[in-house]
């Protein structure tokens, strides 16, 4: 058996041919008992992510280029897609080139944003999935396994998801090293940018207890509150509303300024001189830069930010070299197993024919031996096991030499020639 992965990621296709091959949670199990269904599958999963979609399988070595071609066949059929046009976006991996490919895709040193958290969960969710219908058997569900447990490694013995590495990150990244603790704090978003809105969603996630909305365009805003379960207020309130907030995140398309110096003077004034914390996503700007003279009031721009997220990717490239040794070392480590249990049938097949062979042969001599004693019954049977342990010692060492070395292939089917052992 050999592990064969058929897929396309964001490095392969763009967006407009991963969204049509793309799997939803409710046609999920369907696919992968579809998956199951192609002649040469033995075991399968299948991956599928915003950025990637991928069919991890298990596959007789004989027939892996008729799995491929099954593979490739799923996908545009299961999708309705004529083939050739996501052909040209798929790549084929076997043997270790799998092993580690699964492993480092669990660890998140695949993924476009190398350290993002999200990608383990996903895996799990779709082991869970293919796990749930018995399309996973041994390899996979080792494999996967493994592929969780090193991924656990790297995020515990190096510092590849500590450091923010997009606008939004770095967001709360700051406001965490300005307050401490985010658990009771509120947010006010001015504007709907994109960014802004991101940075929102991971301050929420990280404790925020409300969000105050506003802009120039009400329904908007109320259209945001309820996303956000916040509250929307109108923009002609924005002052008298601001003195409520502790991070205050602005991404409006004003060509001037709406928050200057003054301003948060007699904000923080009314705050009695509570801390704020400014992000300005906005371009142009839109809080004038002497607002960070204002005593207990940090700002900062998208140019601060960026600086952030630029020393945070050097920090995480260093990290992800460590954690390539980590990825590098484990896949050696599974590819033996699975190079030994290539071998291992084998052995075992070699040692139960032998035996049948020993025994036949220690029956008829006994019974055509009279008036032979119990105890050299015994003797003659432990010479014939030690002659055969003897015999058998050099091939079997042989293939699981060969298993360690990666060469067990072309040792394994001669040794089943020669000795006429059945699949």
């Amino acid at each position: 058996m050999e592990l064969l992965i058929v897929g396309l990621s964001h490095k392969t296709a763009p967006i407009e041919i991963r969204e049509k091959v793309s799997f939803s949670e409710q046609n999920m199990e369907e696919g992968v008992k579809a998956l199951l269904a192609c002649p040469h599958v033995n075991e399968g999963l299948i991956v599928s992510t915003c950025n990637r979609v991928e069919v991890y399988s298990v596959v007789p070595k004989r027939h892996r280029e008729s799995a491929r071609s099954e593979i490739a066949d799923f996908l545009a059929r299961f999708h309705q897609l004529p083939l050739d046009r996501i052909e040209p976006h798929l790549y084929y991996m076997t043997g270790d080139d799998c092993v580690r490919h699964i492993f480092r895709v669990s660890s998140s040193l695949d993924s476009m944003v190398v350290g993002e958290p999200q990608i383990l969960g996903q895996v799990k969710d779709a082991f869970s999935c293919a796990a749930n219908v018995q399309a996973t058997g041994n390899i996979l569900n080792r494999m996967l396994h493994k592929a969780f447990s090193v991924a656990k490694r790297v995020r515990t013995e190096t510092r590849i998801a500590t450091s923010a590495v997009s606008i939004s990150f770095a967001a709360v990244e700051l406001a965490k090293k300005i307050f401490g603790e985010l658990e009771g704090k509120t947010v006010m978003l001015i504007g709907a940018g994109e960014m802004a809105e991101l940075a929102a969603r991971h301050l929420l996630n990280n404790g925020v207890q409300h969000i105050i909305i506003a802009n120039r365009t009400y329904e908007r805003a109320v259209r945001l509150a309820e996303e956000f379960r916040g509250t929307a207020v109108p923009f002609e309130e924005l002052e008298q509303q601001m003195e409520l907030a502790d991070i205050v995140i602005s991404s409006t398309g004003s060509p001037t300024v709406i928050i200057d110096r003054k301003m948060v003077r007699r904000i923080i004034k009314r705050r009695r001189n509570r801390p704020m914390f400014f992000i300005d996503i906005a371009v142009p700007r839109d809080i004038e830069t002497a607002v960070n003279e204002v005593e207990n009031v940090y700002a900062y721009d998208i140019d601060d930010l960026e600086g952030v997220v630029q020393t945070n990717i050097k920090t995480r490239a260093k990290e992800a070299a460590k954690a390539e040794e980590i990825v590098g070392s484990e896949v050696r480590q599974f590819t033996e197993w699975m190079r030994s249990r290539e071998a291992f049938p084998t052995i075992v097949a070699l040692r139960e024919w032998s035996e049948e062979v020993r025994r036949g042969e220690l029956a008829k001599t006994l019974k055509k031996m009279e008036n032979i004693s119990e105890a050299d019954s015994k003797r003659i049977e432990a010479m014939t096991e030690a002659i055969l342990n003897k015999i058998l010692h050099r091939p079997i060492t042989h293939m699981k030499r060969a298993a360690h070395d990666g060469d067990e292939g072309a040792v394994v089917e001669t040794v089943r020639k020669i000795f006429e052992l059945e699949e």
